[in-house]
């Protein structure tokens, strides 16, 4: 089994597509019903590792630091930014192939009318702990 992080972003919708806070509320409930909905097959399967939502980007904070003073903090939005993740799936699953067969998946998801919105889901495989990480 190999484990694969599969990344939506708040970006990657057709361009013509409203914000999800512009939809009618029956397609918002029909899109999650969808997310939920595949979500259950994945525990089912025994390939749901983890999934999230995450905050908007108007609650995030970007953290620098040199390592000497104090950490910088600036807060969201931030428009220079193209692509701002909006939640994950962690799978594992026996290929690469069926990672992307979830994504295919989560990437047809309905939007406005019922139409799958395409939303690209970045596939990525997770290389293994951090160093000094054991859980």
């Amino acid at each position: 089994m190999t484990k694969f992080l599969l990344l939506t972003k708040y970006n990657s919708a057709p361009e013509d597509m409203e914000p999800m806070t512009n939809w009618d509320p029956d397609d918002i409930t029909a899109h999650l019903d969808f997310l939920q909905a595949v979500n259950k097959e994945l525990i089912e399967r025994g390939e749901l590792v983890d999934g999230q939502a995450l905050a908007g980007p108007e609650q995030a904070k970007l953290v620098t630091s040199d390592g000497v003073g104090a950490p910088v903090l600036t807060d969201g939005p931030f428009p220079e930014y193209k692509e701002l993740l909006a939640g994950y799936q962690m799978v594992d699953v026996e290929s690469e192939a069926r990672a992307i067969e979830i994504a295919a998946q989560i990437s047809a998801a309905p939007g406005p009318g019922g139409k799958p919105i395409g939303q690209a889901i970045e596939v990525r495989q997770v290389m293994g702990p951090l160093p000094g990480v054991d859980l």
